[in-house]
């Protein structure tokens, strides 16, 4: 009798090991599956962007990504529906870009960001896709007509745009405004006597502002290309976006949208 409850005790020992065994394996394979299909299934990309910067991104009433327009937000839905995916637009200030792509609050930027060796230490950039410079937007009859002619005036640049960093390496006092369009008033009404800023945008803001001219100084101010940021080592996100990019530009895609909305006739 005693041997018999032995033997029952040992076959119920090991059956329950073996049943708990089982679970964790269930649970095990249940975890590896979530996780396989989070990431097979994952069909957005989302963008990180700073719709301060027209004719790049901007919002609107109804853009081609909700309510962001603009070529940078073009380009990006195109990004996306190249891979069979869709495109989302999280806006926030261009500052905190670079630490949210970093902290995978977004995928990718995209937001006329220049490549630069700086940045390059912390993400990695797509093939660039666009060619911009910076230059200075003045009241008409200003007596700026190069860039050493702002020495001792009042500047006013973007925050963390490339504009400030050229107006720091020439050595010169300036104002740092979170966007554009508080720059540009400032100029408007008298409070500064110039902006530095993207070509692209400088258009576009002369455009809708009377009594504003561009100024250029080529000798000062070096080309600069605008690509996308991926958190570094994400080989995969960065070659679906360099082939995207590529076709879009051998297509034409992206010099049809820098026409269309640096057009000054444009909504």
């Amino acid at each position: 009798m005693k041997k018999m409850t032995k033997m029952l005790s040992v076959i119920l020992t090991v059956a329950m090991m073996a049943a708990m065994l089982v679970a964790c394996g269930s649970s095990d394979s249940k975890k590896s599956d979530e996780k396989t299909e989070s990431t097979d299934s994952k069909d957005t990309i989302k963008f990180g962007t700073n719709a301060e910067f027209p004719p790049f991104e901007y919002v609107t009433q109804e853009g081609v990504i909700g309510e962001f327009d603009g070529i940078d937000i073009a380009i990006a839905k195109d990004i996306a529906e190249e891979n069979g995916m869709k495109a989302e637009v999280e806006n926030m200030e261009f500052d905190s870009l670079i630490v949210a792509l970093q902290n995978g609050q977004v995928d990718a930027v995209i937001a006329g960001m220049t490549v630069t060796d700086e940045r390059a230490e912390a993400v990695d950039f797509s093939t660039p896709y666009y060619t911009a410079t910076q230059v200075m937007v003045v009241k008409d009859g200003s007596d700026i007509t190069k860039a050493s002619d702002m020495e001792g005036k009042k500047i006013c640049v973007i925050q963390g745009y490339t504009g400030e960093t050229c107006v720091k390496d020439l050595g010169y006092d300036y104002e740092a405004f979170k966007k554009g369009t508080e720059a540009i008033m400032e100029l408007v009404n008298d409070k500064c006597d110039v902006v530095v800023i993207d070509s692209a945008t400088a258009q576009k803001y002369v455009a809708d502002n009377d009594g504003l001219k561009i100024v250029e100084d080529n000798d000062a101010f070096d080309s600069e290309e605008y690509a996308i940021a991926v958190q570094k080592g994400n080989t995969e996100l960065l070659d679906k976006i360099n082939t995207a990019i590529e076709k879009l530009i051998s297509d034409g895609k992206v010099s049809e949208y820098a026409a269309k909305y640096t057009d000054a006739d444009a909504e």
